[in-house]
């Protein structure tokens, strides 16, 4: 199939770009296409053309048992130069689960300050649904030297923020677990639960397996998400075990217009404390 004439202004590009509009984008300059799979396999057999590969384990720091923190500036700003990116570099993201290691990594650009983002609705799974050229060449960036600071703190949540909120109406927890996780009969940490108030909708329930992994419908969501009580003006924290299921809700929480925060401790940090309180 042949290639779109490629267009520079990705800055038309909206925060869940579809196929067929990513296509027509292929080849502009300042465009960074970044294949994030949980299987690396998938990168090999076929990606967008002109993706590089990410191994997701980048994304993360800490040490157990919370290691999946965010990795220090240091290491952002080796990973984000080696990725070649620059202040004017609007990255896409996509990957092979349906957005969850896409979206941590849009996530951690909007901690420090990078808004010109974009992830490919339905990853690979929707890209080769419709038919579109792969590729199967490895794109080698073109490394840049690129100082992370963060420059976005309200992205993410602590411990102790959300401890501090517990209980004000306009604030709400999005637990983006499984409801055996939630119900506190499945896991492996020291404490069992969900955090005292906190809404459960799996992030698995926010894709819609018809149309590919692309995010539900809008309107659906924000009625169900309404039925839970969480509402646009509200201040969303969500969180999962490893801030990996979360970042996807976190992403379609903004795509529907919420004010969104990132708990990258996630259950892995509260699950594993004394001083956390816990609901079962």
């Amino acid at each position: 199939m042949p290639t779109a004439a490629p267009s520079s202004e990705t800055n038309q590009l909206p925060l869940i770009v579809e196929p067929d509009a990513l296509q027509a984008h292929l080849g502009a300059p300042e465009l960074l296409i970044v294949d994030v799979p949980v299987n690396p396999d998938s990168y090999r057999q076929g990606h967008v053309p002109g993706a590089i590969f990410l191994d997701f384990r980048y994304l993360l720091g800490g040490t157990a048992p919370v290691p999946n923190e965010v990795p220090s500036v240091e290491a952002l700003s080796r990973l984000f130069s080696a990725l070649g990116l620059t202040r004017d570099t609007h990255v896409v993201a996509y990957d092979d689960e349906g957005g969850g290691w896409a979206a941590r990594l849009l996530w951690t650009l909007d901690l420090i300050g990078h808004t010109r983002y974009s992830y490919l609705n339905g990853g690979i799974h929707a890209w080769r649904a419709a038919g579109l050229e792969e590729s199967t060449e490895v794109t080698h960036p073109t490394p840049s030297d690129y100082r992370a600071e963060i420059l976005n703190p309200q992205a993410r949540i602590t411990c102790d923020e959300i401890k501090e909120r517990l209980g004000d109406r306009d604030f709400a927890i999005w637990d983006a677990r499984s409801a055996g996780e939630y119900r506190g009969e499945k896991g492996n940490n020291k404490h069992l639960g969900h955090i005292p108030g906190a809404v459960n909708m799996d992030w698995l329930d926010a894709m819609d397996r018809r149309r590919d992994l692309r995010i539900r419908d809008y309107a659906e969501l924000v009625t169900e998400l309404g039925a839970l009580g969480i509402t646009p003006e509200m201040e969303v924290a969500t969180h999962c075990q490893s801030h990996h299921r979360s970042s996807f809700t976190w992403l379609v929480g903004k795509a529907l217009g919420f004010n969104m925060r990132g708990y990258s401790g996630s259950w892995s940090e509260w699950g594993n404390r004394d001083d956390t309180p816990i609901e079962r």
